[in-house]
């Protein structure tokens, strides 16, 4: 209860003070692709997607408090690697929902 009280009060601080410049992800146009064979190439292109995705959220929960849920909100905000998570500014870790101000403060151990 605490803590959806803390993360809806991090949400309305926060939510002004997040400025463009955060990481966030980034949408790729995909161009339309040719009416031939190359359905099956999609599919194992998306296959592939899929496996280095799990492996990178999977790289993330190696940092010290990051489990599998805050792992794969932190990818999904746009830290794909260790390093861009220890780089990021605190308040653009905070903005992202599932992390805290402790788990912050163990990664900016880090540095």
């Amino acid at each position: 209860m605490i803590s959806k009280f803390l993360s809806k009060l991090k949400s309305i601080l926060f939510k002004s003070a997040v400025t463009p410049e955060t990481p966030l992800k980034k949408e790729k146009k995909a161009a339309k692709p040719a009416k031939t064979k190359t359905k099956t190439k999609t599919k194992t292109k998306t296959k592939t997607k899929v496996v280095n995705s799990k492996k990178n959220v999977e790289t993330l929960t190696t940092l010290p408090g990051v489990g599998a849920k805050s792992a794969k909100a932190l990818y999904e905000a746009g830290f794909k690697t260790t390093k861009a998570v220890i780089a990021a500014d605190e308040k653009d870790l905070l903005a992202v929902s599932g992390v805290g101000i402790n788990l912050v403060k163990k990664l900016k151990k880090l540095k």
